[in-house]
């Protein structure tokens, strides 16, 4: 139980049960599949949370930093993909980590292959990073000479191992249905299977499938020609999720714990402690209303169902300020707690840096 009393800034709450239930579904999911498991761990960041993935059989992990991949290191995981593309600055940090693990590499360029080739003393693997969709980075799918140039010169390099293709179908993000997200995944998958056709035309043999996004990994039964998932939202969820409908908000494995400082009800207004330093900043749209987290009770168990009409309207750097509906506002004084689920829970566990599970157990996230 948790000792609300004690609660007095704000504090990320953690059921462990909803997280293990979470990491079981996505393990069994891909090994039924036949399909390599690499969760992400940019979401959890904690090596203890991470044993939780090696009781499900997971032994090769997913880091968004040579940072991140350095803290798993010293823990003992010694297989990661670093996915994002190589902080060429960062070369002789690359270099340590690929003399003490199996360490894994995005390129999008021939320009980072040189360099790499160049600069770097072990042997790594190296995905070419493909963009099918998303708009953030990687080469963008049709450009199939861009494509084979880049794994032209990472073939050609005597300490660099080319994988395959890797991609993050983070458009499902904008999804508003399952069937949107189902969509949108099966579109990226059917693209990436066409870049890599492409390249065996050229030549190119045994090239790799690895993709990443939660919505897609959790919502489509059958997930394709591709060897690898890497999702790490999953293993909480948070109000986006379940505003697109890979979860249900029940299935929100984490909350943040907010002490009400001013209440409004002329206004319809709450202010809680609890700002964008705490809950990310990030929101999605419901209709024309930015949703910045769903707001729910707090009880010693833990949290409820999110209130109806009530969520985070807007964020300044400490103020949380929620629209709660006036029929509940009468209910809540300055004092009180309430939970909010946020809108992106990867960037609330990075703000916070650590949990307090419902067993009163503190678990430290990444320093």
């Amino acid at each position: 139980m948790i000792n609300l009393d004690a609660l007095a800034t704000p504090t990320l709450l953690l059921d462990e049960k909803k997280a293990r239930k979470h990491i079981a579904f996505m393990a069994g999911k891909a090994r039924q599949q036949g399909i390599r498991f690499r969760p992400h761990f940019k979401t959890h960041q904690s090596v203890a949370i991470g044993e939780w993935f090696r009781q499900e059989g997971v032994n090769q992990i997913t880091c968004s930093s040579l940072q991140m991949a350095e803290y798993f290191a010293h823990a003992g995981w010694s297989d990661i993909l670093v996915a994002f593309p190589l902080n060429l600055r960062e070369i002789s940090r690359a270099n340590h980590l690929a003399s003490t693990i199996h360490l894994e590499l995005l390129v999008e360029s021939t320009t980072a292959v040189s360099f790499v080739q160049e600069h770097l003393t072990g042997q790594v693997d190296v995905w070419v990073k493909l963009d099918t969709g998303a708009g953030r980075t990687g080469i963008p799918v049709e450009e199939t000479k861009t494509i084979n140039e880049v794994c032209c010169a990472v073939l050609r390099s005597r300490n660099l191992h080319l994988r395959g293709l890797l991609t993050h179908a983070g458009h499902t993000y904008r999804a508003r249905s399952q069937e949107q997200a189902v969509a949108t995944y099966q579109a990226s998958i059917t693209l990436m299977n066409k870049a890599r056709n492409n390249q065996l035309k050229e030549g190119i043999t045994g090239l790799e499938i690895s993709v990443g996004d939660t919505p897609g990994c959790t919502l489509v039964e059958d997930l394709g020609i591709v060897d690898e998932i890497r999702p790490g939202n999953f293993i909480f969820y948070d109000a986006t999720q379940a505003a697109i409908g890979s979860c249900t908000a029940e299935d929100i494995a984490v909350a943040v714990a907010c002490p009400v400082v001013a209440v409004h009800p002329d206004l319809e207004k709450v202010v809680v402690y609890g700002g964008a330093v705490h809950l990310s900043g990030e929101h999605y749209l419901d209709g024309e209303c930015k949703v910045f987290g769903l707001v729910t009770m707090l009880n010693p168990n833990g949290w409820g169902t999110p209130i109806l009409g009530a969520y985070v309207s807007s964020l300044s750097q400490e103020h949380g300020i929620l629209h709660i509906p006036r029929k509940v506002i009468q209910t809540i004084q300055p004092g009180d707690l309430l939970a909010i689920l946020p809108a992106h829970s990867c960037i609330t566990v990075s703000s916070l840096k650590k949990y307090l599970t419902l067993a009163s157990e503190t678990i430290p996230a990444m320093p």
